[in-house]
This record gives structure tokens, C-alpha cells and sequence, in this order.
């Protein structure tokens, strides 16, 4: 709904002969008066009454619609500002189309001032004045833990060591000496927030006096010193899912520093740190393993014994004439997730021998014969 460009000039609730906050019933009783008694019926060729009552007609026609009345007490509140962006003579500059209508939603602006000055706008709703004293969520925390490449994969519940700010447990938070409680501080009347009344519209900032808890404390807690809050070290359990990635961050809900006023708590972020294994990498959900072999075992095939991340052993069939690098994978021996299970990925290295006996150097010497080598490897 465009406002009307007479909305910033005329005061309605004037013509009407009420107060700006006068409820609905009050309004329409006072338009049934003033239109009984100017009525162009009961006062017939008296231009005056004829005006006032087109007049008093035009006033409850906005303030007497809900919806209308809204928009017009923004407009109001706005002052001047609300006549540049939405009155008849559109933006100003009052380039391009002339011709064309120019609308502005007023609650647009409101919103647009809210953005810009956090709330505190004149075209801002009142209903967010007020909030720096309300209750609010306690600060997110940060902590590392560092787990084994085991703990990893499998899952571990373990605990976070951390110190921090808790709630005291002599004033149980409220920073006021045993058996008395924090005042309302009386330069922002217990709100929180001081208005700041710049013309056009109203800035809100912080209480500089309670900082904005709309408290103040006047017999302090010996032991936090009326802060409410005492530092001590702590321990936080926190479950760990099989799968977990070096970097991997989780979020323990409700685990952080304590709120502001009778606020939830905020949440601790734990940043995880997973160490190297000494036999086993990761790829992903799969495991691997590089396991040696012999040049016979290459050569001729053979059966060997892989082992596992839990401990246990598996058997992977080693083809004749394996070359070194080759990957055998074993089905399912990988990271075990709820949404997926990885593979064990074995790959296999040929090793070549370095101390030979008389008797191996002499068989080594019969494979470099081209014949046996071409009857072997063709």
C-alpha cells in the first residue's frame, strides 16, 4: 500500500480531537461525534461545516482501518525522511518515468533502517527496543582434541578439558550477594538500551551504566565479585562417530559459555586432531596397507596374511606373476560409518633380497639365464 502524499502533512488523530495512542473504540466514538455534528444534512450551505466534515472523513478513513493506521503512524514517525522516499513526488531527483507511479512501502524503509542501525531505527518496530536487556545466548566456545588413527575410525566417547566461564555457584549466576538481588538500573529503567533522539528518528545503544543487563548489582557476590561468572577448568563428555576426518569439527549444543540474562548457554565447537598409524592410511572410508612379498611369491602366487585395524587377520590370493604395486582389495575391512563401509586396499611390494647365500646368488644366476627366464615369465 503506497502512502497517500496528505498522510505527511495532516494529522489525523488532531482532526479527530484524540491522542496518537488512542484505542480503536475511542477513535470511531469520536467520528460518530464530530460527524453527527458536522453533517452536511444539519448544515446545509455552510461551507465550513462541509469542509470539516471531509475532513474528519479523510482522518478516520486511515486511522479508523488497521491496516492504513499502521502505515500511517510510520510515515509520521519518519518525519521528512518518509516524505522523500514515498510521497507524490516519488525519489528524489525525480528522473525517468515520470509518468509512472512511484510507490513506496514504508515498511520496506523500516526494514532497511532496522538492517543499517541494528533495530533502532525510527521506522524500526518498537518491539525491538528493549532487547539488549532481554535475554541472551551465552558465547560459542573452541577447543582441539586430538585423537589416535584408531579412536578415529572406530568412535570413542572421550572428554574435552577446557577452562572456562561457568555460572557461580554462590550467587548461582546472578551476581548479587547471598539473599539479595540485582536492581533495576535506574538510568535505563531496567531495559537494557538508552534512546537517543536524533530528530528523524531514535538510535538505541547499550546502557553505558549496566551495560546493558538492565541490572545492577548493589551488594556484590564475594566470590565472582558481582560478575556472576567464576573461571574454573571443566570436563565435557562428548561422543565421537566412527568415521571422523583430521579438521573435523563437532558441535556439542548448549556446552558453551553461560547466557546473558536468563539466556541459553552457547555451544562448544570441538576441532579434532587425528594422529598418524604406523601400518595403516586412509583414503576416504577405504584403508590401506602396503605389504612386502617375495620374489617367489610373485612369481609362482601365493596365500598370505593381511592384518587388520582391529587385530585380526585376513587372507588375500596373491596371483603368479603379481608385479610389486599391485592393490588387492578385502570387502568391508575399511571405516565402518552409518552411511557407508570402506575397504581394506592392500597393496603389495615385491622385495628384492640384498644379503644372498652362495646358493641363492647361484639360482639367481640360473634366472638370468634368457632361456629359464623367457620359460618363466613368457
Amino acid at each position: 500500500m503506497a502512502p497517500n502524499s496528505d498522510w505527511f502533512e495532516k494529522d489525523y488523530y488532531k482532526a479527530l480531537g484524540v491522542k496518537a495512542d488512542a484505542s480503536d473504540k475511542d477513535i470511531k466514538k469520536a467520528y460518530r461525534k464530530l460527524a453527527s455534528q458536522y453533517h452536511p444534512d444539519k448544515n446545509k450551505g455552510d461551507a465550513k461545516s462541509e469542509e470539516r466534515f471531509k475532513e474528519i472523513s479523510a482522518a478516520y478513513d486511515v486511522v479508523g482501518d488497521e491496516a492504513k493506521r499502521k502505515e500511517y503512524d510510520e510515515v509520521r514517525r519518519m518525519g521528512p525522511m518518509g516524505r522523500a522516499f514515498g510521497g507524490a513526488g516519488g525519489f528524489p531527483g525525480g528522473g525517468g518515468n515520470r509518468g509512472a507511479s512511484r510507490s513506496f512501502d514504508v515498511g520496506d524503509l523500516s526494514d532497511l533502517l532496522g538492517g543499517i542501525f541494528g533495530g533502532a531505527g525510527g521506522g524500526a518496530s518498537s518491539n525491538n527496543r528493549g532487547r539488549a536487556g532481554g535475554p541472551r545466548k551465552g558465547s560459542d566456545l573452541g577447543a582441539n582434541l586430538t585423537l589416535s588413527f584408531a579412536d578415529a575410525v572406530t568412535g570413542v566417547t572421550t572428554s574435552v578439558h577446557l577452562t572456562s566461564d561457568g555460572a557461580c555457584t554462590t550467587c548461582f549466576g546472578s551476581g548479587a550477594a547471598p539473599g539479595t538481588q540485582p536492581d533495576n538500573c535506574h538510568r535505563c529503567g531496567g531495559r537494557g538500551v538508552l534512546d537517543d533522539n536524533q530528530g528523524m528518528f531514535s538510535l538505541s545503544q547499550p546502557c553505558d551504566l549496566c551495560g546493558g543487563r538492565g541490572k545492577i548489582v548493589i551488594n556484590p557476590c564475594n566470590t565472582c565479585s558481582g560478575s556472576g561468572l567464576v573461571r574454573r577448568p571443566r570436563q565435557v563428555k562428548v561422543r565421537i562417530p566412527a568415521g571422523v576426518k583430521d579438521g573435523q569439527k563437532i558441535r556439542l549444543a548448549g556446552k558453551g559459555a553461560p547466557g546473558v540474562n536468563g539466556g541459553p548457554k552457547g555451544d562448544l565447537v570441538v576441532e579434532l586432531q587425528v594422529g598418524k598409524h604406523d601400518v595403516f592410511g586412509r583414503r576416504g572410508n577405504d584403508l590401506t596397507i602396503t605389504v612386502p612379498i617375495t620374489v617367489l611369491e610373485a612369481a609362482e602366487g601365493a596365500d598370505i596374511k593381511v592384518p587388520t585395524l582391529d587385530g585380526s587377520a585376513k587372507t588375500v590370493r596373491i596371483p603368479a606373476g603379481t608385479p610389486s604395486g599391485r592393490t588387492f582389495r578385502i570387502k568391508g575391512a575399511g571405516v565402518v560409518t552409518k552411511k557407508a563401509t570402506g575397504n581394506l586396499l592392500v597393496t603389495v611390494e615385491v622385495a628384492v633380497p640384498t644379503d644372498l647365500t652362495a646358493q641363492q646368488a647361484e639360482a639367481l644366476a640360473d634366472l638370468s639365464d634368457p632361456n629359464v627366464r623367457d620359460h618363466l615369465f613368457k
